[in-house]
């Protein structure tokens, strides 16, 4: 059992805790480079604010990974980006980028979804364990089975008031989020992209993130024209 204690944007997090309602968020990473590997879908992920806030205030349920371009993660998750509106989200994002201009470029972002997010009132912040260097960047692990994740597991459970139950490989706190799954037929074979933890992936074509079915058949049919269709690329659509 294992949490991962990321370090998190204030204005991100201040944003979020005022929401209402949250099912989930995106913790976006400014690059799309550095895949999630410290977590298994179904363990903690901890909100820890940057120094000198040295406290964890919350956090959310490991669902899955996923590179996406920046317009993608806005269209996809909105304002559980931990941003208003889309040019807020970019404001956010190349402050930690440090690339330059980027005003027209859809760059690749990594984006943590966590589902059952909960965020904790300043009366309720944990400080972090006597181990964690103010040298730390992104976060690091923690074994909730031994010291020092022992007692942190407990803080946190008192702090919410309720048991908090983590298990490895499936989250327990409900259904992952409901996407529309599609089979694209074309000549000798088939794509099929089916619901993975809330994510649609896909091999051998370009297909946008959608919760609905009509916005996923217009964007098919948008995305590939009528030659393509009699050459022999159509689709059906599955609702699972």
């Amino acid at each position: 059992m294992r949490a991962f204690v990321g370090i998190t944007d204030w204005d991100w997090f201040e944003l979020l805790r005022r929401q209402p309602g949250l099912d989930e968020v995106n913790f976006w990473q400014p690059s799309g480079s550095r895949q999630c590997r410290a977590l298994k879908p179904g363990e903690l992920f901890l909100f820890k604010l940057h120094s000198p806030r040295n406290y964890i205030v919350g956090g959310g349920i490991f669902a899955h990974w996923s590179p996406l371009p920046i317009s993608l993660a806005w269209e996809a998750f909105g304002i559980a980006n931990g941003a208003v509106d889309f040019a807020q989200m970019r404001a956010r994002v190349e402050r930690y980028r440090h690339q330059g201009h980027e005003q027209f470029a859809d760059y690749t972002i990594g984006c943590i979804l966590l589902e059952q997010p909960f965020f904790l009132n300043e009366n309720q912040w944990i400080p972090v364990p006597d181990n964690w260097s103010l040298n730390i960047v992104q976060g690091r692990g923690y074994d909730l089975t031994v010291e020092p994740g022992l007692t942190l597991w407990t803080q946190l459970q008192t702090a919410i008031g309720t048991p908090l139950e983590v298990r490895e490989e499936v989250a327990r706190y409900g259904p992952p989020p409901r996407f529309v799954a599609l089979l694209l037929e074309g000549g000798d074979h088939a794509v099929e992209l089916r619901d993975v933890s809330g994510r649609l992936e896909q091999s051998g074509y370009h297909l946008r993130l959608t919760r609905d079915l009509d916005h996923a058949k217009k964007y098919l049919m948008d995305r590939y024209s009528e030659a393509d269709y009699l050459g022999g690329v159509g689709f059906r659509m599955l609702e699972e």
